[in-house]
């Protein structure tokens, strides 16, 4: 173990230096929400001062085979080969913090108690539920799950939760070998929450201490001048066309309530769904294609049927003063306020949304009232500045208690 003065020479040294945090995380063959925000916030540090290196693992060095998905499994559960590339990445740049996201399957949570023994504390941003969920959504079979925690990772298999029982045996198994030996939970100096939601979730169901998590909401790019969104063209949703997400519900609510709907997916992301008369497609291919999809809506639709951890998009949206119309869930009850900034509906409920679409696309002052105000929400909540002020807090907070 490091010792208490090579410890304190380290915290006063990152005083008077650049800071230096090497970002760790898996790429996913769809690149999702998780690399995106690691890739802003390594990009938002850089322009603030701090040294910065990542270490990445990319599954699409995996054969799409069932050799692959073995060498995933046996990657998640036996860290020897990861953590010796960690090791050369350390010697390399010797940072002076840590900062994991999603390290499933490629990066071993071994992580954590082999940084500790160099003195390097380690900081996990949540930007899922794998502490507490072996598929890390707390989504199955078309509905929220929770009967894996509590150390009832069995059910991931009984129920085959990934649709290929080699891969939920290898999830429930990872999973029930992180609960038991607590290699992040014992070891991870601070756990980062994007919301209350989601923090009250990790505390109560996680094992974590909660004076170890904070919530560091996450920050969107906020436009000069908002749009008057009641001359919205349309009814826009963007994300993964996935039973998560509440493509079906949407799709269900747009045939009866008959309002023109856009679904706005990455040219990365497939699309197996049916799209009914009245709902287009668009592929936004950057970040100003998605703003102009933005700033043409009435209305943006969240209407995910599992916890999320933010909502991103929602926020997005807000940003340019357009409104969000949200399922009454998990952290899409922190990002929404109904009848204040957006309005709620009932999970799943077809019906519900399109009533709540309908009154919106209807009411224009009501339309201006809610963009308005989720407009001024993101001014104050999470602009580029309260973020990073955040995410140093804790920081400092790791150091000084590595």
């Amino acid at each position: 173990m490091i010792s208490p003065d090579v410890r304190a020479t380290r915290i006063e040294a990152a005083a008077v230096a650049p800071l230096k945090v090497l970002h760790v995380y898996t790429e996913h063959r769809s690149k999702g929400g998780a690399e995106r925000f690691a890739e802003l916030t390594m990009d938002l540090s850089r322009e603030r001062g701090l040294g910065i290196e990542s270490f990445t693992r990319n599954s699409e060095d995996l054969p799409r085979n069932l050799w692959g998905r073995a060498q995933a499994g046996l990657s998640a559960i036996h860290p020897r080969t990861g953590l010796r590339e960690l090791a050369v990445a350390v010697d390399s740049f010797a940072p002076d913090l840590v900062h994991l996201y999603d390290y499933f399957p490629l990066i071993s949570p071994w992580i954590a108690p082999f940084c500790e023994e160099r003195g390097i504390p380690v900081v996990l941003h949540c930007v899922h539920y794998r502490l507490t969920c072996p598929i890390a959504t707390h989504y199955t079979r078309g509905e929220v799950c929770t009967r894996c925690t509590g150390g009832r990772e069995h059910w991931a298999v009984l129920r085959n939760c990934r649709d290929n029982l080699p891969e939920s045996v290898t999830l429930a198994l990872h999973s029930a070998i992180t609960r038991k030996f607590q290699p992040l939970s014992r070891h991870i100096s601070r756990f980062i929450a994007p919301c209350d939601f989601t923090r009250q979730w990790l505390a109560r169901h996680a094992g974590v201490a909660d004076t170890k998590i904070q919530t560091v909401m996450p920050f969107v790019d906020v436009p000069d001048f908002p749009v008057d969104p009641a001359g919205g063209q349309y009814v826009a949703f963007a994300g993964r066309f996935v039973g998560e997400k509440g493509i079906g519900t949407l799709l269900e609510a747009a045939r009866i309530s008959k309002l023109p709907v856009r679904l706005s997916r990455n040219q990365i992301f497939p699309v197996d769904v049916s799209l009914p008369p009245g709902v287009e497609q668009v592929v936004t291919r950057n970040r100003t294609e998605l703003e102009e999809f933005y700033r043409g809506a009435r209305m943006l639709v969240m209407p995910s049927e599992w916890f999320e951890t933010f909502g991103l998009v929602g926020a997005e949206a807000m940003s340019h003063g357009v409104p969000v119309v949200a399922s009454r869930i998990g952290a899409l009850t922190d990002l929404v306020e109904d009848e204040v900034d957006g309005l709620l509906f009932e999970p799943g409920n077809a019906h519900d949304l399109a009533r709540q679409m309908t009154r919106l696309w209807s009411d224009p002052s009501l339309c201006r009232t809610l963009g308005g105000a989720g407009r001024r929400k993101v001014l104050e909540y999470w602009t580029v500045e309260h973020y990073f002020g955040r995410l140093m807090e804790v920081y400092q907070e790791a150091l000084a208690e590595a």
